[in-house]
């Protein structure tokens, strides 16, 4: 392909993906409130996204879950990725495989088979299931996040350490985490952004009294789409680009 061919293609690749993230920020600014007619420029929607009530209670809810499902996500696949990298035991590689059967299983299978196995145990739907249903979600991605860090350093700084006399929890603490801490890191925020970003396992696993943004989102979007959803996509994705660019460069190696 000729370097113009070359451009051409990126530019049609790019806008395509990114035209319709454009068209939904510049609405975001108009002064209609009831069509797509352009009435002006305005700053008015995304000053009512702090007046509305509602809204910020569901904010509120889904930044919570989010930390905290990422938190928990990050210190369970830490020690997953450790176990699979440093120990050999039967069923290691079925263990392995299952976290990349879970990234790629669909939302909604993984929705219906938490809500009827929290109903079998009559579980109160609420903060409890939706968070524990998205540290199911992200575990595999802060998991497999971390296992990739191991493959790049060398397995004998750790058998040095123990050759030292340092124990388990003294090789852990003192190597593995330094080593290991920007892959962590980057998967708490990957974490953050699946729980931050998640509708159907949401739908699925919260109750009626603990009502999270991007259901909250959807249900407006039921009755038209107006510019203070607009404004509020546009903050969400805001936040989302910005913990998506700070995991890259936690994962970015260092010359």
């Amino acid at each position: 392909m000729s370097r113009l061919a070359k451009i051409l293609y990126s530019a049609a690749v790019y806008t395509f993906l990114y035209l319709p993230l454009a068209v939904m920020a510049v609405y975001s600014f108009n002064a209609s409130k009831f069509s797509l007619s352009w009435k002006g420029f305005t700053f008015e929607w995304y000053g009512r996204l702090w007046n509305n009530v509602s809204l910020m209670e569901a904010a509120v809810h889904s930044l919570t879950v989010a930390a905290v499902s990422a938190t928990l996500a990050c210190i369970i696949g830490t020690l997953a990725a450790f176990i699979l990298f440093q120990y050999v035991f039967p069923g290691r590689k079925v263990i392995f495989g299952t976290l990349f059967v879970m990234m790629m299983s669909p939302d909604i299978v993984i929705g219906i088979s938490l809500l009827l196995l929290f109903l079998a145990v009559q579980f109160p739907l609420g903060f409890w299931t939706i968070m524990m249903a998205h540290v199911m979600l992200s575990v595999p991605f802060v998991a497999t996040t971390v296992y990739s860090r191991f493959k790049g350093f060398e397995g004998e700084v750790i058998e040095a350490a123990r050759d030292l006399g340092a124990g388990e929890y003294q090789v852990f603490r003192h190597i593995v985490l330094p080593l290991v801490a920007p892959a962590a890191i980057a998967g708490w925020l990957l974490s953050f952004t699946l729980s931050l970003d998640d509708v159907m396992i949401s739908f699925f696993t919260t109750g009626p009294t603990y009502e999270v943004l991007p259901l909250r989102i959807y249900s407006m979007v039921r009755l038209g789409i107006k510019p203070d959803v607009n404004a509020l996509c546009v903050v969400m994705l805001a936040i989302t680009v910005t913990a998506v660019l700070v995991s890259r460069h936690l994962l970015k190696e260092k010359k």
